[in-house]
């Protein structure tokens, strides 16, 4: 297996032991993709839930030019809730889980088709 392919296994496990959610592999896999070569850096890998810098650029980079959504304060709110959820005593939220998160949350998986 490829360093990629045992991160992909790391958060389809994230997704499904900690959120109890069942991940489709396909759309999971294109997400990764997505998120390029941040999945290797283990500081850029995780979400800082508590820095609003980086809630603003989840916002602005991910939700708002990837996933083409318009701005307004339900992109804030997603956020929030894809956070509360992910739970504020797990230090790992893995950015490529809560990517995905947002992305079923809003219904845009056809971005990544």
């Amino acid at each position: 297996m490829s360093k990629r392919d045992d991160l992909i296994a790391k958060y389809a496990a994230d997704l499904k032991d900690k959120l109890g959610i069942t991940p489709d592999m396909d759309l999971l896999t294109k997400v990764v993709i997505g998120c390029g070569p941040s999945i290797y850096n283990a500081d850029a890998e995780t979400v800082a839930a508590s820095d609003k810098t980086e809630l603003e650029r989840i916002r602005n980079n991910y939700l708002i030019n990837k996933l083409g959504l318009p701005d307004g304060p339900e992109l804030s709110s997603a956020i929030d809730e894809v956070i509360a959820k992910y739970g504020s005593s797990n230090r790992n939220k893995y950015r490529a889980v809560v990517y995905y998160m947002l992305c079923t949350h809003f219904g845009k998986q056809s971005v990544y088709a």
